[in-house]
């Protein structure tokens, strides 16, 4: 990951949060307004997921899932190479 990379998900999460602290004070949670508290909830909910989404960037964790994922993905076309090889002799002796 690049430090150009980290510091566009810095900036964007740090902007999301801005527009949180901004926002939330003058958004009404009150049970009279109806469509309006439906908004300023989901709303709300949209930037708190835009700041996970960021942080979940930041820490690494797709990192780890990719690197993951590829020991897997090498271990099943080892297995896919033994068989092969294996099915080559077989055949060859026929």
């Amino acid at each position: 990951m690049t430090i150009r990379s980290k510091m566009k998900h810095v900036l964007y999460m740090l902007t999301a949060l801005g527009m949180l602290l901004y926002a939330l004070p003058m958004i009404s949670f009150d049970s009279g307004r109806g469509w309006v508290t439906l908004f300023g909830a989901l709303w709300a909910l949209f930037a708190f997921l835009v700041v996970g989404a960021h942080l979940h960037f930041l820490l690494g964790v797709d990192a780890e899932k990719k690197k993951q994922l590829e020991r897997v993905r090498k271990a099943k076309l080892r297995e896919w190479q033994m068989k092969w090889s294996k099915e080559r002799k077989e055949s060859r002796s026929l």
